[in-house]
C-alpha cells in the first residue's frame, strides 16, 4: 500500500469500484453471508421417522387488563425466545414468529409467557398460556388464528388476560419453494418479479455447489420455457426444488455458512429454512435464552451477566457462578429456573463455597443453624405468622398452585399450616397404581437418579467423607444398599412438602440420628467442605417389598426444618402412593435407596442426572421398574402422570 503511486491512488480516485452482484446479495444476509444469528441453527441428524415437522408460531397480540410495556416468551425444550418490547398499552401488539422442529418423541409443549417489563432487573410474570404443538398436526397447514386464555401463574382457574396467536405446521414441499422464492428475491434487483440469467448466475455461486454452477446455463433453459430471457419466481422456484430433490445444488447456507451434506437432504432443507429465517427475516423471535425468566430479565441483570457476577447453564454450577438453578420440567418437557432470594443465595456461598465458611462450620455455625431453625420453627407456628401467606405466594408465584390446595388459603391459622397444606383428592394421580413393580416419585420435587452411589458421588455430591454407611447409620447399612441404586428427591420451600411411599411393603425399622441443620440446596450439596447428607439430622425407614427387595427410605432436615413427622408406624403395610409423613418449614430432602440389580430406574431421570440436571416431577409419576419382573419398555414413561 505505501508503494503505490499518486498516478495509482489517482486512478482509483477517478473510478471507483461498484461491488459486484455477490457481494450486494451477500450484504442483504448481513456480514458478507456468514451471519451470526442470535439462536444459530445447528445441523442434526434427525432421522424421517422422528421427524413430526417444522411448526409456525406467530404471537400475534394480547389483550390485557392495564396498561403496560410487555414481552412475550415463547419456551419449548431448553430453548426460550422472546417477541420485543410492546408501546405502553393494554393491548400490546408483537406479530412475531418463530418455526420450531417438532421430533415424535421431543418436547411438544410450548408455553408462552406474557411480563410486564416495569421493572429494571426482574419484570414481572403476568400470564401464560400453553399449546400442544402435536395438535398442529392434525390442525395441517391452515394459518388459523387462535385466542388464547391467559391464566394467572399462581391459580391456573383466573383469566387474566387473552393471546392471539397464530400456529399451523409447514408444508414440507412449500418449505423448499418457500425457502427458494425468498432466496431467488433477494438476487431480482430491478424487483420485477424475474430473473435474468446474470442474476440466476449469482445464486448459484453463493450456493457454493461447483457441479451446480457448471450446469447453471441447462437449469436456466429448462426453466425458461418460452426462450425469452428471464423466469419469473415461481417456475424458478419449482425447478429449484425438483432439482435439489434429486441432487443438492447447495454445498453450503448462504446466512451461516455451514457446510451442508453431512447427513440427509431432509436436515438440509431444515436447516435452510429456519436459519434463512434467523438471518433475514422479518419480526423473528431474539433467541439464545434457555428459560423464560431469563428472556425477561431487564438491563441490570445483562449487565451483571456482561460484568460476570452471574451466569446461566444447565449442569453442575458451584462456586460464585451458581447463581442460578435450573431444572428440567418433566411434564413440559421444558428448563425452568427455580424462585431463590439473591440474599440467601449470598449467604449460602459465603458459608458453603468458601474455606472461611468451613471454619464457621466447624467453629459454631453447626450450633447457630439448629438456633435459627429452631427460633424460626416458633415464630412460624405464631398467629402472626399468617400474614406472611400471601407474600410466599407472591414471591413463588408459578411455583406455587392455590387451586391443588385442599383448604382455602384464608382457613390457615399459621405459616406452618399453609406449608404442610394437603392437596385435593386427585391432584396426584398415582402412575400405574395396582402394579406393585413399578416405582413412583416420592415428592413434589427436583430429583437426581443414580444407578449406583459411586454415579452419584462423580456426578452430583461433592461433600468429604459421603458414604452409605454414613447415611444409614451402622445399625440399617448393608453390603446390598452399598452396591444399589441411588434416588435424591430435593423438596425446595414453595413445593408440596408431604412426601409419599414410592413402593408398596412393610415398614421394618424407623432410626432416629441426630444432626445439623445444614441447607440442602445444591450450593451446599455440590460442596467440597461439607457433606449435608450424612451430617443433617433424618429418619431412616426400611420398607420390605415382594418386588425390590428391602427399599431405605431417608427423610433429612435442612436449616428452618427442625421437624419432620411420620403419619405411619412400624409393622403397617403402606401402598405406593399412601401419604407417608411431612416437613414442616423450610426446605428438605428425601432419599431412597434401593438394594443392587432391584430397580430400572427411567432412562429420562438418568439421562438428566448425567448432566448433572435436575428433574422436577411431581409425586405420583412414574420413577423405575422392578429388574426382573416386568421390561421397562411395556411402560410409556408416563410425563404427566
Amino acid at each position: 500500500m505505501g508503494n503505490e503511486s499518486s498516478r495509482q491512488r489517482g486512478q482509483l480516485e477517478e473510478t471507483p469500484l461498484k461491488p459486484s452482484r455477490l457481494s450486494r446479495f451477500r450484504r442483504r444476509f448481513g456480514s458478507k453471508g456468514h451471519r451470526s444469528v442470535s439462536d444459530p441453527i445447528l445441523l442434526t441428524n434427525l432421522a424421517p421417522e422422528d421427524f413430526a415437522g417444522v411448526a409456525r408460531i406467530e404471537i400475534i397480540s394480547a389483550k390485557m387488563k392495564f396498561k403496560d410495556r410487555w414481552i412475550a416468551c415463547l419456551s419449548i425444550g431448553e430453548r426460550t425466545y422472546r417477541t420485543d418490547i410492546s408501546d405502553q398499552t393494554d393491548e400490546p401488539v408483537w406479530k412475531s414468529e418463530k418455526k420450531v422442529i417438532l421430533e415424535r418423541d421431543g418436547p411438544h409443549i410450548a408455553r408462552i409467557s406474557v411480563f410486564e417489563t416495569n421493572k429494571l432487573s426482574r419484570n414481572t410474570l403476568v400470564g401464560y398460556c400453553e399449546i400442544n404443538l402435536l395438535e398442529a398436526l392434525r390442525l395441517g397447514t391452515e394459518k388459523n388464528v387462535t385466542l388464547f386464555d391467559l391464566f394467572d401463574p399462581s391459580s391456573p382457574s383466573t383469566v387474566v388476560g387473552k393471546l392471539s396467536i397464530s400456529c399451523n405446521m409447514e408444508d414440507p414441499i412449500e418449505i423448499e419453494k418457500s425457502f427458494a422464492r425468498r432466496v431467488l428475491a433477494l438476487v431480482d434487483y430491478n424487483e420485477d418479479g424475474k430473473l435474468t440469467y446474470d442474476e440466476f448466475s449469482t445464486l448459484i455461486k453463493v450456493f457454493g455447489n461447483q457441479v451446480a454452477a457448471s450446469k447453471k446455463e441447462e437449469l436456466f433453459k429448462l426453466a425458461d420455457s418460452n426462450g425469452d430471457g428471464v423466469v419469473d419466481m415461481d417456475e424458478l422456484a419449482t425447478l429449484l426444488a425438483v432439482e435439489q430433490e434429486e441432487e443438492s445444488l447447495i454445498s453450503n447456507c448462504p446466512v451461516c455458512g455451514e457446510a451442508l451434506g453431512k447427513f440427509d437432504r431432509m436436515n438440509d432443507i431444515i436447516h435452510l429454512t429456519l436459519c434463512f429465517d434467523e438471518g433475514t427475516g422479518n419480526q423473528i423471535m431474539t433467541g439464545g435464552f434457555l428459560t423464560d425468566m431469563q428472556a425477561s430479565y431487564g438491563w441490570m441483570f445483562k449487565l451483571s451477566e456482561w460484568a460476570h457476577y452471574s451466569s446461566y447453564g444447565i449442569g453442575l454450577k458451584s462456586g460464585s457462578s451458581a447463581s442460578h438453578i435450573l431444572v428440567f420440567d418433566r411434564r413440559t418437557r421444558r428448563l425452568v429456573e427455580e424462585i431463590i432470594d439473591e440474599k440467601i443465595v449470598l449467604s449460602m456461598r459465603a458459608i458453603y463455597q468458601s474455606k472461611v465458611g468451613l471454619k464457621l462450620i466447624d467453629k459454631g455455625a453447626k450450633d447457630l443453624l439448629q438456633s435459627i431453625s429452631e427460633k424460626q420453627g416458633r415464630r412460624m407456628n405464631s398467629a402472626e405468622s399468617a400474614k406472611e401467606i400471601p407474600k410466599f405466594i407472591e414471591f413463588f408465584k408459578d411455583q406455587i398452585n392455590i387451586d391443588e390446595i385442599k383448604h382455602p388459603i384464608d382457613s390457615f391459622k399459621t405459616f406452618n399450616e399453609f406449608f404442610i397444606r394437603e392437596l385435593k383428592p386427585g391432584a396426584r394421580p398415582i402412575a400405574y397404581e395396582d402394579h406393585d413393580d413399578i416405582a413412583i416419585c416420592a415428592a413434589d420435587c427436583r430429583l437426581m437418579a443414580f444407578e449406583s452411589v459411586d454415579d452419584s458421588l462423580r456426578l452430583w455430591i461433592k461433600g468429604r467423607k459421603f458414604s452409605v454407611q454414613g447415611l444409614l447409620g451402622a445399625e440399617l447399612s448393608s453390603n446390598n444398599f452399598i452396591q444399589g441404586s441411588l434416588v435424591i428427591f430435593r423438596l425446595a420451600p414453595q413445593d408440596y412438602h408431604r412426601f409419599h411411599v414410592p413402593v408398596s411393603g412393610v415398614i421394618e425399622a424407623f432410626v432416629d440420628i441426630p444432626g445439623s441443620l445444614y441447607t440442602v440446596n445444591p450450593i451446599a450439596v455440590n460442596s467440597k467442605y461439607c457433606n449435608v447428607f450424612t451430617e443433617n439430622k433424618r429418619v431412616v425407614s426400611i420398607i420390605s417389598t415382594s418386588k425390590f427387595g428391602k427399599v431405605a427410605f431417608i427423610a433429612i432436615g435442612a436449616t428452618m426444618v427442625g421437624s419432620i413427622t411420620f403419619i405411619k408406624k412400624k409393622g403397617d403395610y403402606v401402598h405406593k402412593g399412601d401419604e407417608f409423613g411431612y416437613f414442616s418449614f423450610g426446605g428438605s430432602t428425601v432419599i431412597c435407596m434401593f438394594e443392587k440389580d432391584s430397580i430400572d430406574l427411567d432412562e429420562d431421570l438418568i439421562g438428566n442426572s448425567e448432566r448433572s440436571l435436575e428433574t422436577l416431577v411431581s409425586v405420583g409419576m412414574k420413577l423405575g421398574v422392578a429388574k426382573g419382573k416386568r421390561s421397562s419398555e411395556e411402560f410409556s414413561n408416563l410425563q404427566g402422570n
